[in-house]
């Protein structure tokens, strides 16, 4: 990761021109900015770093000025001032005439922003719950098109793509659907926290599209993903490619049952954790390192 516009990823100082919520729990926030005529993508679950201001400041607080050192130098940054940094994917960019982003979407999970919600609000839930015009925020994303930060690629004469996605990862499952092109064949299940939050979306493909409620019948997480998804008939194919993404542990169950007990070539299995149940992205970082 560097601010070299040459190199894949930099740094886009943007603002926010306006919110949509989607649902109870779901809200969409578009940015817009100067930067964002070097921001360029052709991936449907692209990964972005956002740094987000703490309460009271106008602007994130990350030393971008110190090149290549940047990373160093924000964690050296007191809690109380160093940028809440979070990971998204990108829901939908636009583009004018020349072909230059002008906008980007990027949807946001609220949890515990309700009243008496029984888990406290996170950073980013509570920003984005707020979130204004205006707000200023920064994002580290790519500055080519085809970058590594890209993991749906089906190869080459896939006949069948098979999707799951819990409410992190249907932004990018979403986008994913709108990308294929007619004909293809789709068997998708995407979750939500709530029936309010379960969306419309639009797609060529011919895709059977299942929303599974969390919670509803009883069932909460892996259970309720992996029961749904062991109970189906794949349609028949020769060269089926799965993408699944959501919380670490329920991925990885998915990714068990659909090579060890369904067959499915663990080449053709795209699998992502995009969180994991108890620990913040904080946390999940310094296991990391």
């Amino acid at each position: 990761m560097t601010t070299a516009v040459t190199a894949p990823f930099r740094f886009f100082a943007l603002h926010v021109v306006r919110t949509t919520r989607l649902g109870p729990s779901l809200v969409r926030v578009s940015f817009a900015g100067d930067d964002l005529v070097a921001f360029f993508s052709d991936g449907c679950d692209q990964s972005l770093s956002l740094f987000l201001p703490h309460p009271g400041q106008d602007a994130p607080a990350v030393p971008i000025e110190l090149g290549d050192g940047w990373w160093q130098g924000w964690r050296e940054l007191p809690d109380d001032v160093r940028a809440v940094m979070r990971s998204y994917t990108l829901r939908a960019l636009r583009a004018d005439a020349q072909g230059r982003t002008t906008e980007i979407d990027i949807d946001f999970v609220l949890h515990g922003v309700e009243p008496g919600a029984a888990v406290p609000a996170g950073p980013a839930s509570l920003w984005a719950s707020r979130a204004g015009a205006g707000d200023r925020v920064l994002l580290l994303g790519p500055a080519i098109a085809d970058n590594r930060a890209i993991r749906f690629r089906p190869p080459t004469g896939t006949d069948l793509v098979v999707i799951w996605a819990d409410e992190t990862a249907v932004p990018a499952a979403s986008a994913i659907l709108e990308s294929l092109p007619t004909g293809t064949r789709a068997q998708v299940w995407l979750e939500a926290g709530h029936a309010g939050d379960i969306q419309d979306l639009v797609t060529a493909a011919d895709a059977e599209i299942t929303w599974l409620v969390r919670g509803a019948g009883g069932g909460t997480g892996a259970p309720s993903a992996l029961e749904a998804i062991r109970g189906a008939q794949l349609p028949s194919a020769e060269r089926p490619y799965v993408w699944i993404a959501g919380e670490s542990s329920v991925v990885k169950e998915l990714r068990r049952h659909l090579v060890r007990e369904r067959g499915i070539d663990r080449r053709a299995v795209t699998f992502v954790g995009y969180w994991r149940r108890g620990l913040s992205e904080e946390q999940l970082r310094e296991q990391s390192e």
